[in-house]
């Protein structure tokens, strides 16, 4: 049951969970203004599942293999709106969204990506980073849209990249950052702080 002060959020994951299990950390204070609900997973062995149980929320497996964009898509809505959930992240889901879905959860879908948005959206984007000889990358948590990456930016954190920087060591950094800003971004748009108005992130 959510607390009255606490916004009902729900998860959407493919990997581990590592942004899931900060996103779980943040929930448990009291001050925190969201709860977690429910975490869904489109990869069975899903590593987030675990963490998601542990911390006693329910896990839902729909996977999307044979299934259409759309059908897999109203499954995951189904599911969402079955448990109360009224924001969604995403943290670390490996599917496109169909623009029916976006538009469904306008202003209330959140995504995290490790660039500085606009630039290197996408994939590979430590390996581009690098190529390019950026001296500056970090994250970005952004309202999801149906083109890809191209939401309002609602909070980003930036991390150096060293002259000894492999992808690896910077995602690594990148990530750390990650983790930090998610909740930071949670918190904003659960206090109302951060909203998507008219195609854009506009703070209160």
């Amino acid at each position: 049951m959510t607390p009255a002060n606490k916004i009902p959020v729900g998860v959407l994951i493919s990997g581990r969970g590592s942004n899931l299990q900060t996103l779980l950390d943040a929930s448990r204070a009291e001050s925190f203004p969201a709860h977690i609900v429910l975490v869904i997973a489109n990869v069975e062995n899903a590593g987030g599942l675990a963490r998601a149980s542990a911390a006693g929320v329910p896990v839902h497996v729909i996977t999307h293999k044979g299934k259409t964009r759309e059908t897999f898509d109203a499954q995951l809505d189904a599911a969402l709106r079955e448990a109360g959930v009224e924001l969604v992240c995403l943290a670390g889901f490996m599917r496109i969204l169909s623009d029916g879905f976006t538009r469904a959860w306008e202003g209330k879908l959140l995504n995290i990506h490790p660039s500085l948005l606009p630039a290197y959206k996408g994939t590979r984007v430590h390996e581009r980073v690098l190529e390019a000889g950026e001296k500056q990358s970090g994250a970005s948590v952004h309202f999801v849209v149906p083109e890809l990456d191209a939401g309002p930016v609602i909070a980003q954190a930036a991390v150096p990249v060293l002259a000894t920087d492999t992808p690896e060591t910077l995602a690594a950094r990148v990530l750390e950052a990650e983790h930090r800003l998610y909740p930071t971004a949670l918190r904003l748009v659960c206090e109302g702080r951060v909203t998507l108005q008219n195609g854009a992130a506009v703070t209160a």
